[in-house]
């Protein structure tokens, strides 16, 4: 398991903004991976994305490296955020965009 942990640590670490999620944003593969995607595609912001069900060591690693049970995952700038409720309660209060605003993470033109 820690050489999941490690993988996963990588990931998050390099990469600002990392969904790890079902499916791809083209094809999220879960209607929460779809909100997630498309809170994320709203702020307009770059981001990594980890299909889970390509790897189901990181499907069950990303549940104990987060110590959270679902996914989609959101880590920004290496923090875990939370999964898709937490970000679209944080989105509707402004919280999600003030995060990446504080992160330094700017909005793609």
């Amino acid at each position: 398991m820690s050489d999941v942990n490690a993988r996963i640590g990588e990931i998050v670490n390099n990469n600002d903004i990392v969904l790890f999620m079902k499916g791809t944003p083209l094809f999220p593969q879960c209607g929460f991976s779809s909100r997630a995607v498309a809170i994320l595609e709203h702020l307009g912001v770059a981001y990594e994305s980890v299909d889970v069900l390509q790897d189901m060591d990181i499907r069950q690693g990303i549940k104990s490296f987060s110590e959270w049970p679902t996914i989609p995952q959101l880590y920004v700038k290496g923090e875990f955020v939370g999964g898709s409720d937490i970000m679209m309660e944080m989105f509707e209060a402004g919280e999600l965009h003030q995060m990446m605003t504080d992160a330094g993470i700017a909005a793609q033109g």
